[in-house]
């Protein structure tokens, strides 16, 4: 068996052990989602970032876990203390993508965001933790690169496979 081969197999065999599975996941966010605001894979966001300049990428974590990382390009509101003044401010027309940790504070500001009038929005489907689990780059206050994700707390730290996990 060749190497890289093997290796990607103790890896899945280590991570079942560990509780993880993308199946598991999807369950966990199955369980979460109510599915009334499109979802973006991590996959066609990376597409849009590439060819699509003209959209808004709002993070909707709290300023703690925002200053962790965060997709770059992307602006923070503040799950906690937003209101509708806020979304207003944003032009009617945008194409505006909404994540969170793994997408449920997201899609109730995509919800929103729908009732207020906005029609092309989309949540990021697994949030930050698929982002950067799939590979996506995420940057500090400084715009460089970083491994480091704010994961929420502990129990939730088991969805995040990919980076340093950070919290309280």
């Amino acid at each position: 068996m060749e190497t890289k081969y093997r290796w990607s197999l103790i890896f899945m065999v280590w991570m079942s052990t560990m509780g993880y599975s993308q199946t598991a996941f999807d369950d966990k966010l199955n369980s979460l989602y109510r599915h009334t605001v499109k979802t973006i894979t991590a996959t066609e966001l990376k597409a849009w970032k590439k060819n699509e300049k003209n959209f808004i990428l709002l993070d909707t974590r709290s300023p703690e876990e925002f200053h962790v990382s965060h997709i770059q390009g992307s602006q923070l509101l503040d799950y906690n203390l937003y209101g509708e003044q806020d979304l207003r401010k944003l032009p009617l027309n945008s194409i505006i993508v909404v994540y969170c940790s793994v997408g449920y504070r997201s899609e109730r500001v995509g919800e929103k965001l729908q009732r207020l009038g906005y029609t092309r929005v989309w949540n990021l489907y697994g949030g930050i933790f698929q982002w950067k689990n799939e590979g996506g780059e995420v940057v500090n206050p400084s715009g460089l690169a970083t491994d480091s994700v704010h994961t929420y707390n502990r129990n939730w730290s088991q969805w995040l496979t990919r980076g340093i996990k950070v919290y309280k």
